[in-house]
């Protein structure tokens, strides 16, 4: 195994070296504050690996992502979202005797009690559809006070990974149908998972809803593309909250706060909105190349580049393409589709972007493809938590199998005041109010 020295003050220290099985390389620090006194300091954790983990695979250098060794191009384009939801939790794809018990399962899942009904009538109808969605998630470790024992992973994990990703999807509809003051449409056993919640989204006693084959198929490869990413913000989170040992449902509602930032699960919609004004203010590509790179101009060029991708995001490809299937289908004449394919054509010609390798992302077409399904905006962090649940669930899953895991506890260099007294000056100040 190989080493790595540190030197502090004419001291050496020896620091163990990792090498995952893609060849990525790490110092692991853990006993560095014993040894030395110090600890490290990394803002953001960019360049911290705060796990070791078997589930997603990322080289962004490459523009390559995989689930548990299969390339996500071959996912996408073969496995449903059920299927990837139990390759990510369980580790490999599903047989037919597995598949079959985990649709069932799914199914046999998807009504939500009665009481929780209640809850819905008690939000406004302004409500953020990110709000509810975390407050119901929530409020199931309510309805399943079992899960709190000791041994809920060996004796109902599968049946708490169950309940949320079947019931998401419904709390999800629901959250939208109450913004609407439209009544709710309960799960139908004879539709698969993306078609379930497209009927229960849009299907209304005025006007029964089709579910379109190429939209399902659509919809279940945006929730295929989301369904983890390595350790994000919100992975971070329920892996951070799930340390404590509480419950899962806790853990995900957590995550569920962590991806409705704009920095997060809302990015699709900035895409869409940049987009929208754009059209509104009819500028042309060539002024919006050109504030995006003017430093005191607000403009954001939104949709391009990634934290982890210095190449091409391998989503974008996938989801342009849906978005031409959708569009050619249904003939659907959408003005932001022709200015973000300008764009992105524009883009990719100017050395400013691509010696910066600021590439179109997942973010960029998504949201283009949920408008076309009729998704409204404020919907899109929702339909991102949807397609996240299997990651998250399977990275709780993964820490908590890892015997003994420890709480997450990060350090801190501390920048206040040092030690002052209690003077008799400030005492008499308070003697004065």
């Amino acid at each position: 195994m190989n080493e790595a020295i540190l030197n502090l003050n004419g001291k050496d220290f020896t620091l163990p070296t990792i090498e995952g099985t893609e060849g990525e390389k790490a110092i692991d620090i853990s006993s560095l504050r014993n040894i030395s006194g110090y600890i490290t300091l990394d803002p953001g954790y960019q360049n911290t690996g705060s796990c070791l983990s078997a589930i997603t695979f990322i080289d962004g250098e490459k523009g390559i992502l995989r689930y548990r060794g299969y390339p996500i191009e071959e996912i996408a384009e073969n496995a449903t979202f059920t299927e990837t939801s139990f390759l990510l939790i369980y580790g490999h794809l599903p047989n037919d005797e597995e598949r079959k018990a985990f649709s069932l399962r799914l199914t046999e899942a998807s009504m939500i009690h009665k009481d929780m009904l209640r809850f819905f009538k008690g939000f406004p109808a302004t409500s953020h559809p990110m709000a509810i969605l975390s407050t119901m998630v929530n409020a199931l470790s309510v309805f399943y006070p079992s899960f709190y024992s000791e041994d809920f992973m060996s004796n109902t994990f599968d049946e708490m990974a169950t309940v949320l990703i079947s019931k998401i999807r419904t709390i999800a509809a629901y959250s939208y149908k109450h913004s609407t003051g439209e009544p709710f449409s309960y799960p139908k056993h004879d539709l698969r998972y993306c078609g379930n919640f497209l009927n229960m989204m849009f299907d209304s006693p005025v006007k029964p809803y089709i579910v379109e084959p190429e939209v399902e198929k659509a919809l279940n490869i945006l929730l295929v593309l989301h369904a983890d990413h390595e350790q994000n913000c919100s992975t971070s989170t329920v892996r951070l909250v799930g340390s404590s040992m509480v419950n899962l449902y806790a853990s995900i509602c957590a995550g569920i706060c962590a991806l409705w930032g704009p920095l997060h699960g809302g990015a699709n919609q900035h895409v869409i909105e940049m987009l929208e004004n754009i059209q509104n203010k009819g500028l042309s590509i060539r002024q919006c190349i050109d504030r995006a790179k003017d430093k005191n101009n607000k403009f954001r060029l939104f949709g391009f580049g990634h934290r982890v991708y210095k190449n091409y995001d391998p989503r974008a490809k996938i989801l342009k393409k849906q978005c031409n299937i959708i569009f050619e289908k249904f003939s659907i004449k959408e003005p932001l589709v022709d200015i973000a394919l300008e764009l992105e054509e524009a883009v990719s010609r100017d050395d400013y972007f691509t010696e910066r390798k600021l590439f179109p992302n997942v973010d960029f077409y998504s949201g283009i493809l949920y408008r076309a399904m009729g998704i409204p905006t404020n919907m899109y962090p929702v339909m991102f938590a949807i397609g996240r649940m299997p990651g998250w669930i399977a990275q709780w899953k993964e820490m908590h199998d890892t015997i003994p895991f420890k709480i997450g506890r990060p350090r801190q260099i501390y920048t206040g005041s040092t030690l002052r007294n209690y003077s008799e000056t400030e005492k008499e100040k308070k003697s004065s109010y």
